[in-house]
C-alpha cells in the first residue's frame, strides 16, 4: 500500500505543477486601460485565435483541477501503512 500511495503522491505533485502552469498561461479577462486604448489594432483573426486558445486553457484548467482534487481526496482517505 505504501508504494501505491507514493506513486499517487508523485502524480498529484505533477498535476499541481501542471495546473499552476495552465493557470499562469491564461490571459486576464480585462486588459485594463492599455487594452481600451490599443484594442483597435487587433485584427479579427487574432482576436478569435486568442479566444480559442483561452477556451482550451480554461477547459484544461477545469479538468486538471477536478483530477487534482479527486486524486488529493483519494490520497487523503488512503490508510497509512
Amino acid at each position: 500500500m505504501g508504494t501505491l500511495k507514493l506513486v499517487l503522491t508523485v502524480v498529484d505533485v505533477i498535476a499541481a505543477v501542471f495546473l499552476t502552469a495552465v493557470i499562469m498561461l491564461q490571459s486576464g479577462k480585462s486588459a485594463g486601460l492599455s487594452g481600451a486604448i490599443a484594442g483597435g489594432a487587433d485584427t479579427f483573426l487574432s482576436k478569435n485565435k486568442a479566444k480559442s486558445w483561452d477556451a482550451k486553457l480554461a477547459r484544461w484548467t477545469k479538468w486538471v483541477a477536478i483530477g487534482f482534487m479527486v486524486l488529493s481526496l483519494v490520497i487523503g482517505l488512503m490508510p497509512n501503512a
